[in-house]
């Protein structure tokens, strides 16, 4: 993997891949920068077969405090724009509105990003995850929040639409239409506690405990066939928006079909049965 400047990504072990937001003196605030560096790992994970399953945290006391403020300007002229992201082409057209647009689409394509990647991927939030970071957090499959962590719609309350890079999708379909309308109108804080009341995180945790529940709920996944997994994400992805239970239905068939005719599935009954952990070969 390359070496990067606003995130860090480690395979801390065997089948488990750590990847940290790394701009603690902004709380981890998304930057261009960091928005190119998490498109480039992303997209190296999408096919990397050791990497079966993604944690996303953050450094120091923040999970991340959504877009870096001081570069919104880059928005308002290409005279602006600094060295570092000259090679950026959709920051330099010539154009305020598709300027505009164009690196509203940049941000919002990690999230579908994060969706489309293989890894089940588990969000370990502690501090403030607002605005971008609130959308990182639930376009995970499963986010598990610090005593500190702290979630809202931040768009809300700077002038913009609250619905952003995913809100209006992801929300309703974790908590309910009527509490993330609530959220998504108000732009107020959400607390670990009430999350983990309204079901939007699942469990709360003693922040010094946080990276440790992550693991444990790796580790659990890791003990499913590699390929089991993947299409387990891929059919909550497709199966979420299905036309019907039949469409649902052919697909979850597929998938049992082609697990049933891979080799791992034999080593899987037979720890089950031994009531042992199981030895996966190659991805």
């Amino acid at each position: 993997m390359k070496d990067y400047k606003t995130i860090k990504y480690q395979e801390l072990e065997e089948g488990i891949g750590i990847l940290t937001l790394n701009r603690p003196e902004r709380l981890n605030a998304l930057n261009f920068e960091m928005i190119e560096e998490l498109h480039d790992i992303l997209n190296e994970l999408e096919w990397n077969m050791d990497c079966r399953v993604l944690i996303i945290t953050g450094e120091g006391r923040g999970f991340c405090s959504g877009t870096d403020l001081k570069e919104t300007s880059l928005f308002e002229s290409v005279d602006k724009l600094p060295d570092k992201y000259s090679k950026l082409k959709y920051l330099k057209v010539d154009d305020d509105a598709k300027r505009k647009m164009y690196g509203q689409r940049r941000i919002a394509d990690v999230m579908i990003q994060l969706r489309r990647i293989n890894q089940p991927v588990i969000a370990a939030v502690k501090g403030p995850a607002t605005g971008g970071g609130f959308a990182i957090a639930m376009a995970s499959d499963i986010r598990i929040a610090g005593e500190s962590a702290r979630f809202n719609n931040a768009f809300i309350n700077i002038g913009m639409s609250g619905t952003d890079v995913g809100s209006s999708y992801f929300l309703p379909r974790l908590i309910g239409l009527s509490r993330a309308a609530e959220i998504l109108y108000t732009g107020r804080f959400v607390d670990a506690q009430e999350a983990e009341r309204i079901g939007f995180v699942s469990r709360v945790v003693p922040d010094d405990k946080l990276m440790e529940a992550a693991l444990e709920l790796a580790r659990e996944m890791l003990k499913k066939t590699p390929l089991g997994l993947r299409l387990t994400k891929e059919a909550i992805n497709m199966n979420i928006d299905a036309p019907s239970i039949e469409a649902a239905i052919y697909l979850e068939n597929r998938n049992q079909a082609v697990c049933m005719g891979t080799k791992d599935i034999f080593e899987a009954l037979m720890a089950f049965m031994e009531k042992r952990s199981p030895k996966y070969g190659k991805r």
